[in-house]
């Protein structure tokens, strides 16, 4: 607490009783006074004088037993956040330890299936097989390392926490009420930064079901080849479509599916929730956070720093900076115009101009529809898109390290609609804009 070194305290005082109060803690100012009274905006114990002639005239003040009385309540409240953000740092270890155990077992069932598909293709594919383990073991290790890192920031916290939760908890039971004051006030500010609860921790799931989807498949299509005979093959030449497919980079052949089914992009399913702080003051979001529509009158008081104030954009309070994930949007409610897409959290909030405008920056990227075109937009640069039907649902997926953000149309059964590729920076929010009706994040399961 400011100035508490400069209180003096008589000699044989060992307890918080009103008479040792009043005769006891002396002002720092007046010394010859007895200080009885606490200045809220110096955040010190004062004299009944400093607030009439003294360095604190003017300022508010209260009795310092009342105040005292007041921040026991308020330790008693910042003990109850405190344990709540520590339960959940709690679950967020053990939520990740559990993936991290089930990636393992997963990446050594994978790895054991693969040995049965090399085991057909013999000699031909030894050095595939390795390359293929390799891969493996590659990126179970990058997924282990990043859960590994998310335990140590998980425990940090909690130890953070615990160490804080006692620091308050003997501030609670301090009888004294000016020395009470003085350790609160050294405290509040670390208090107040640790009120607002942690984001959770959501573990990238690891998934080696394409590699091992990929061997069968080429497994099947060499028994094809095989069966065939041989003129058959020389005049089709299938030897050498064979031989153009073997040589196809691997990474490549992964990532690329000519017809993806909904399932696959399940594997990687979120529900993004939309963020209050970032909305436009025109526009309301449903309990859940989940779906946003448009209102007639701008809400009161909303100046939050975060906020859109002339788009009527959002973010979603969700961001991506690893792995692969899928979302979708619902639109069929969203009248003639709707912008879906994702941006970092460093898009301009002020004003309308192209830094701010959802897919006219480096910043952010989406798909837009207005009356009855449709358009991909990135950095001011846009593509003109022609789906068949107007969808009523976006699927959104994004590999992040591949650099892939991908824009289905699930309602005409994923149809393909555009893919932005670049190498992100930031974590990817997903965003949306709106001009008429609402647009609804689904659950997936």
């Amino acid at each position: 607490m400011a100035g508490a070194g400069a209180l003096s305290r008589t000699p044989g005082m060992s307890g918080p009783t009103e008479s040792e109060d009043t005769c006891g803690w002396r002002c720092p100012e007046h010394s010859d006074r007895v200080a009885e009274l606490f200045c809220r905006r110096c955040r010190q114990c004062v004299c009944a004088l400093c607030p009439v002639l003294g360095a604190h005239r003017g300022h508010p003040v209260g009795l310092a037993l009342e105040e005292a009385a007041h921040v026991k309540k308020l330790t008693q409240e910042y003990l109850k956040q405190l344990t709540t953000k520590k339960q959940q740092q709690v679950g967020n270890r053990n939520q990740i330890e559990d993936a991290a155990e089930q990636l393992k077992a997963h990446a050594e069932s994978s790895k054991t299936w693969l040995t049965g598909k090399f085991t057909e293709l013999r000699l031909l594919l030894d050095e595939e097989e390795v390359l293929a383990k390799k891969f493996i073991d590659k990126n179970t290790q990058f997924a282990l390392q990043a859960y590994g890192d998310q335990i140590r920031s998980c425990e940090d916290q909690i130890d953070i926490l615990s160490s804080l939760s006692n620091r308050v908890c003997s501030i609670s039971q301090e009888t004294d009420p000016v020395q009470l004051l003085q350790v609160f006030t050294a405290t509040e500010q670390e208090l107040k930064q640790q009120m607002s609860l942690g984001e959770m921790c959501h573990p990238v799931p690891q998934s080696f079901e394409p590699i091992k989807t990929f061997f069968k498949g080429l497994v099947e299509a060499m028994q094809r080849v095989i069966q065939t005979p041989l003129e058959v093959r020389l005049k089709e030449n299938m030897n050498c479509r064979l031989s153009s497919f073997s040589s196809t980079k691997l990474d490549s052949l992964l990532k690329i599916s000519p017809s993806p089914e909904r399932s696959l992009f399940l594997k990687y399913a979120r529900t993004p929730t939309l963020d209050p702080d970032t909305m436009h003051p025109r526009l309301r979001l449903s309990a859940d956070c989940l779906t946003v529509h448009r209102a007639l009158l701008s809400r009161l008081g909303s100046s939050a720093s975060l906020r859109f104030d002339a788009l009527w954009q959002l973010l979603s309070r969700d961001c991506f900076a690893a792995g692969r994930h899928y979302w979708e949007v619902d639109v069929q409610e969203a009248g003639c115009g709707w912008w879906v897409g994702a941006a970092y959290a460093s898009l301009r909030r002020r004003g309308s101009s192209a830094a701010a405008r959802l897919g006219c920056n480096r910043q952010s990227w989406c798909l837009k529809r207005y009356d009855l075109e449709y358009w991909a937009f990135h950095d001011s640069q846009r593509s003109r898109l022609w789906p068949r039907d107007d969808p009523d649902r976006l699927g959104v997926f994004l590999d992040y390290e591949a650099g892939v953000l991908a824009f289905y149309d699930v309602s005409d059964g994923m149809r393909h609609l555009h893919t932005f590729r670049a190498a992100f920076q930031e974590p990817l929010y997903p965003a949306l804009r709106l001009w008429d009706g609402a647009i609804r994040i689904p659950r997936l399961p």
